[in-house]
């Protein structure tokens, strides 16, 4: 059925559906703008909820602004309320029709009624009109004086609105003072606590500029005032009370009997029945007794019932967020709450992230005295139908076992698991059996003997297969069928998408090839060969490594791959004590639920671990200008192309049939080496070392720096291409030519040994590019990473050609990113850059 046409539709009662029904509601709200008829403020309401309803959808009904304000003059509250809405709405985005609603206002903030007078203040502050501020001081000054609470109230959060549209005008006011004043004097608890959360957010942000002002926020944390505040707290509400409870947090005492009168005075805030007044009071006790060891341990147990009491009652989401605070408090003292493992069970109506909190909380607290029971408990989630959480408690069941408690009955019960036959379960279970071999070696034979009836083919999930690789390598000897399982792996090469599962592969036919020779080296050979030629770069490099490392010599590459071994301690923690402890600093906050100190989701200065710009100190600007220095912060934050980040994305690069989004470079002697040649030569490294090495293997030789070429390759001789050595740029253009141009190319080269020991000092590079009329516009790092950008200009015309050099110390390799006006030159240029770096140091 066709819709109906635009004539035929019926517009809707409560809005208008075009210009003339903005017309035919401004006639009628004049019609009943002076009128005093009984009745006539049920039609305003009518009208104005149209209007109100208009304005929400996002039609215009600024034409009715007039109107709106003369219909105002009445005592209906609900049409004041509406009115308020309506002129705040179109105030910030008309600031002339601003104008028209300051009469009525002011006349509004001097009504009989106190709600209309705070209602008027309130919104006459909302405006945030900078032209308007003059009118605000007059009817704030005599709200602060207001005789009624609730104007009061308003009147101080007005103050701080002021101070947002004009600071100036708020302290040549005095108003600082006269919250002050208020903050001590004032009757009302809730005109305090709002005086006190004002003076704290002004202060703040006037103390870099105002030594008084500092003084004065360094005030708010004295004694007397504090006294001041814990002496009313019971009077407050519950958000006051957080936020009085919260000053207290940062306040010093004079000795051991202050810290004692505080937490007497706040003992009974531990019952509160709002979780936020609660959180803020243990962090009061918590920071309070940081350094009374015996008194900290003792507020651990006091606040421990509060705590559970608060998780078991409320909302998921309020029982998450103390959930968070239990954690970071459990993983700080896991001994203290190890009594108390049952109330962190899961129940069956609990959302996920409860559920998974919970199983990391009871992977704490397992200890000699309660791992059966615990271990128990969660081998029943195993069973679950929500899959996630049985991935969740197996992992916990796998990491209780490598803190060394009860191993022998948690073993057994993980290879239980693997008799599931279910795939997410076995899945799971072979990574966490993997790791407990590390750190178990004596569970081989019981384990080995389970893992080895798994099917490859049944094993899907990248982890689980990498796990299962590593196990058929690690122990071949034991599994009769180790090499044949992966002869067949590594006959699926093509098939196998993961990068992780491709490196571990390699790496377990050599070690198989070691204690198995003669059944594994046509597998190894076959590995050997597909890796050489795939295209990643990693799976790539560590076959080429592998390939070069067994023609040097069979035994070391025996000691490199597959040294004996010693049992794994412990294992790397995901978080530094020092993140911890940040996090701990601020309790009662964002941070704990996050897990993250607050710097990492707040400083819009803050970027993740991947960002150059953390390694960076600074950029020196110019070939010469060793002491001209400029801050990161005046570089554009928002830039991600340009100066400081090393993670952009890849312009026009495609995926290889691997999904990486990498290439590797070509090596023409190993990429061509097929895989009967490997298996041939494989014969010969099992029974001796070569006397004589390959001629198409000496440039790999020469690449991986294994000594055995003599003469180094010879660099790349320069192309036909002329550049101006006079060249200018200025920064500013520089920057916005990378923006915009695409990448040409990107390439991989090597440094000579001889470069690297020059780059000690940068400078000596810039001068050495110069002298080959390339020029050096920014540079910075520090050991490895060191960051060039050049530019170079053709002689003939102002062609130019922006490059980003990263040279890594370490590996001895520069990833070079190329942009040019010229796009047809970029290989010519590549190559002419490429032969002036190759021969820094060594002229």
């Amino acid at each position: 059925m066709a819709p109906p046409n635009q004539a035929q539709r019926s517009p809707s009662p409560s809005q208008p559906s075009g210009k003339g029904e903005v017309s035919d509601l401004k006639t009628q709200l004049r019609q009943l703008a002076g009128s005093r008829a009984p009745g006539a403020d049920d039609s305003k309401r009518d009208l104005f909820k149209k209007v109100i309803s208009s304005m929400t959808v996002g039609i215009d009904v600024s034409a009715v602004f007039g109107e709106m304000v003369m219909c105002s003059a009445t005592s209906d509250i609900v049409l004041k309320k509406m009115c308020y809405l309506y002129v705040g709405n179109y105030a910030k985005v008309n600031p002339d029709l601003a104008l028209l609603t300051i009469n009525f206002l002011q006349r509004d903030c001097k009504d009989e009624d106190p709600m209309i007078r705070g209602l008027a203040l309130r919104s006459l502050c909302s405006l945030r009109v900078a032209n308007l501020v003059e009118y605000l001081v007059g009817p704030l000054g005599s709200g602060l004086r207001d005789s009624n609470n609730y104007v009061r109230t308003v009147a101080v959060t007005g103050v701080l609105k002021l101070y947002h549209i004009s600071a100036a005008t708020c302290i040549d006011a005095d108003f600082p003072a006269m919250l002050k004043h208020l903050m001590l004097k004032d009757p009302d608890t809730q005109v305090i606590a709002n005086c006190l959360a004002t003076l704290q957010e002004i202060w703040t942000l006037e103390a870099s500029n105002s030594e008084e002002a500092s003084k004065e926020r360094e005030a708010l944390l004295s004694k007397p005032l504090v006294y001041h505040f814990l002496n009313r707290i019971k009077e407050f509400s519950e958000w006051a009370q957080s936020l009085v409870l919260e000053l207290v947090a940062k306040y010093v005492p004079s000795d051991s009997n202050e810290i004692f009168d505080i937490m007497n005075l706040l003992e009974d805030r531990l019952q509160h029945a709002n979780g936020a007044v609660v959180l803020a009071t243990i962090k009061v006790f918590l920071q309070l007794t940081l350094s009374m060891t015996d008194v900290h341990q003792q507020v651990y147990e006091r606040i421990k019932a509060p705590l559970l009491t608060l998780v078991s009652s409320g909302s998921p989401e309020q029982s998450y967020a103390v959930l968070s605070h239990l954690h970071l408090l459990v993983m700080r003292a896991p001994i203290l709450f190890s009594s108390d493992y049952k109330h962190f069970y899961c129940q069956y109506n609990e959302p996920f992230y409860v559920k998974k909190l919970k199983l990391e909380m009871l992977t704490a607290v397992a200890n000699e005295s309660n791992t059966y029971e615990i271990v128990t408990e969660l081998c029943e989630y195993a069973a679950n139908v929500d899959i996630p959480i049985a991935r969740e408690s197996i992992r916990a069941v796998g990491k209780i076992a490598l803190q060394q408690y009860d191993v022998n009955a948690i073993v057994d019960r993980l290879l239980q698991f693997l008799e599931m036959e279910k795939d997410y379960v076995t899945a799971e279970t072979l990574v966490l059996v993997k790791d407990l071999l590390r750190k178990y070696p004596q569970w081989s034979q019981d384990c080995i003997a389970v893992v080895g009836n798994i099917s490859s083919n049944n094993v899907q999930e990248p982890k689980a297969k990498a796990a299962l690789i590593w196990m058929l390598g690690e122990y071949s000897q034991d599994m009769h069928d180790a090499p044949y399982i992966l002869e067949s792996l590594i006959e699926n090469w093509q098939d196998e998408h993961s990068s992780e599962v491709r490196l571990h592969l390699l790496t377990a036919v050599m070690k198989c090839f070691f204690k198995r020779p003669p059944e594994t080296q046509k597998a190894l050979g076959d590995a050997l060969a597909a890796g050489l030629a795939d295209f990643h770069q990693d799976v790539h490099d560590r076959a080429l490594f592998y390939y070069r490392l067994l023609q040097h010599n069979v035994s070391v590459a025996e000691c490199v791959v597959n040294p004996p071994k010693q049992a794994v301690s412990v294992f790397a923690d995901t978080q530094s004590s020092e993140i911890k402890d940040r996090i701990f600093d601020e309790f009662n906050s964002l941070s704990v639920v996050y897990q993250k100190p607050s710097y990492m989701f707040t400083d819009k200065e803050h970027r993740g671990p991947f960002e150059f710009s953390d390694e960076l100190g600074n950029l020196s600007i110019g070939a010469d200008a060793t002491d001209t220095v400029v801050p990161m912060q005046q570089v554009d934050a928002n830039d991600k192309d340009l100066l400081l980040s090393t993670s952009e994305k890849e312009d026009g690069r495609p995926l290889s049939s691997n999904g990486s989004a990498y290439s590797a470079p070509l090596y023409d002697a190993p990429a061509s080496v097929p895989a009967s040649q490997i298996q041939s030569d494989l014969v010969n490294l099992t029974s001796s070392l070569p006397g004589h090495v390959p001629a198409a293997s000496l440039a790999i030789d020469d690449l991986l720096g294994l000594g055995l070429s003599v003469t180094p390759a010879p660099a790349p001789s320069p192309p036909s291409l002329s550049l101006n050595p006079k060249a200018v740029l200025d920064p500013g253009t520089f920057q916005q030519k990378w923006r915009q141009l695409p990448i040409s190319l990107t390439q991989e080269f090597s440094v000579s040994p001889q470069g690297i020991a020059a780059l000690i000092t940068p400078q000596a590079l810039l001068r050495h590019m110069q002298g080959n009329s390339i020029q050096c516009i920014a540079s910075g790092g520090q050991s490895p990473n060191f960051k060039f950008f050049f530019f170079a200009q053709k002689a003939e015309e102002s062609s130019n050609f922006l490059v980003e050099c990263i040279i890594n110390t370490s590996s001895a390799k520069a990833q070079v990113k190329i942009k040019a006006d010229d796009q047809n030159m970029s290989q010519t240029f590549s190559t002419l850059f490429q032969s002036a770096l190759s021969k820094f140091g060594v002229q």
